[in-house]
């Protein structure tokens, strides 16, 4: 699989991007239409994409790309719990997979990611257990049309990240915190209805080839900065126990295992405390108390390559799954650190797969700058850079898509940077 410090992947894998519905579509109706982030920024048109996605398939297949992970807005479909698909959106999601497909490009589908209809949030989001049968209707309705058309299903993008920051930190709608029994329960609900959706779509599924279902994992590692404190090694025993190993066995434990065809992992890097502080960019800690630590950091976390090889193997270990690294990317202005990461990530990630992990693609986070939650759009993570300030908001490739374009195009990396692409 390498020659030299040319990494090669194996035949087949696949490359791509990832977005969400709320962060580049804009023209949404759901808990983030009325929501003002940090910057004082709104997703009510984020990156266009709504209109401007022919245009934006077109730069992935110029990036060279052959899969793209993307949401379905679940509220631009269903107007209420059990009714109709909205046949005008339906379409308009159909156009988007079939010009994807004419591209060479595979699409896998998330079909919740920190986002839910108006009357399901209304009702209680999914703290009220009444929001399992409506999802797995409307997942029911999704798959009879896309069958033939969708063979890669994700149907929860982290939930983890999901029921942390709206229930326990605050940071989503509808800002709650520190309820843990809400953020169980949540957990627990979209767990059950995981479940209960995987068996529709690998019951359902019919693109040419089995259809492959799975959940999106962020895993975050939580350590102690000194290794001898014994308050910040609990603070991320706790955090790693709640948000990592919970949510793995509400998900995947026992025989919930086998309603998953793979395991999504998104991996960014670690959070490490001192002080009970967490030293990350994205809970405030200024960046030159950060350098002065020595920890190497993006716009929102520490950088962790060597970990990416210890989730894969752990999980290896434990589900024997196949993964998909569903997210990775860095949000910084540094482009030259960027590529570093992403190289040594890769490089990472390839030795694992040496290892025995089956690691089947990597989708970059993401193709666009865009509407980063909470944080609005302070934090670039694109490929392509947007121009919010014009009202055309016109794309340009940032440095990095050419180093990407040739990863996909060579299907192999170069740990150097010395240029295969």
């Amino acid at each position: 699989m390498n020659s030299g410090d040319v990494l090669k992947f194996p035949p087949g894998f696949l490359w791509g991007t990832a977005t969400s519905p709320t962060q580049v579509e804009g023209h949404i109706e759901n808990e983030w239409t009325h929501f003002t982030a940090q910057d004082g920024g709104h997703c009510r048109i984020a990156c266009d994409h709504y209109h401007r996605y022919p245009e934006d398939i077109e730069w992935m297949a110029r990036l060279g790309t052959n899969a793209y992970r993307f949401g379905i807005e679940w509220g631009r479909l269903q107007s209420a719990p059990f009714a109709p698909l909205n046949q005008k959106e339906l379409a308009r999601y159909m156009d988007l997979i079939d010009r994807l497909q004419a591209k060479g490009i595979t699409p896998m589908v998330v079909l919740h990611h920190f986002s839910n209809p108006p009357w399901i949030n209304t009702a209680g989001g999914w703290t009220n257990a009444a929001t399992i049968p409506a999802f797995v209707d409307y997942v029911t309705k999704l798959i009879a049309v896309l069958k033939d058309r969708v063979y890669l299903w994700n149907t929860f993008n982290e939930p983890d990240t999901y029921a942390c920051v709206a229930y326990l930190l605050g940071g989503f709608p509808p800002q709650r915190k520190w309820k843990l029994g809400q953020f169980r329960r949540v957990i627990d609900h979209m767990a059950r209805a995981h479940v209960q959706a995987s068996r529709v779509i690998r019951r359902e599924g019919d693109a040419g080839r089995q259809p492959e279902v799975g959940i999106a994992k962020n895993w975050t590692f939580f350590h102690a900065y000194q290794r001898f404190s014994p308050w910040d090694r609990t603070t991320a025993f706790a955090c790693h126990y709640t948000f990592n190993k919970f949510v793995l066995d509400a998900f995947l434990g026992g025989g919930r295992r086998r309603d998953s065809t793979f395991i999504g992992l998104n991996y960014y890097g670690r959070v490490r405390f001192h002080h009970f502080r967490a030293m990350i960019p994205a809970s405030g800690t200024p960046v030159k108390t950060l350098k002065d630590f020595g920890f190497v950091c993006d716009d929102m976390v520490e950088r962790y390559p060597a970990g990416l090889v210890k989730i894969l193997s752990y999980l290896h270990r434990k589900f024997r799954l196949p993964v998909y690294i569903t997210e990775h990317g860095a949000a910084s202005d540094d482009e030259p650190f960027r590529e570093r990461d992403l190289r040594e990530n890769l490089a990472a990630l390839h030795g694992a797969m040496a290892g025995g992990v089956e690691v089947r693609g990597f989708f970059y986070w993401s193709l666009l700058d865009n509407f980063e939650w909470q944080f609005g759009y302070t934090k670039k993570f694109g490929l392509l850079a947007v121009d919010f300030a014009d009202e055309k908001l016109p794309r340009s490739p940032k440095p990095l898509a050419a180093v990407f374009a040739g990863i996909c195009r060579t299907n192999a990396v170069d740990r150097l940077g010395s240029g295969i692409g």
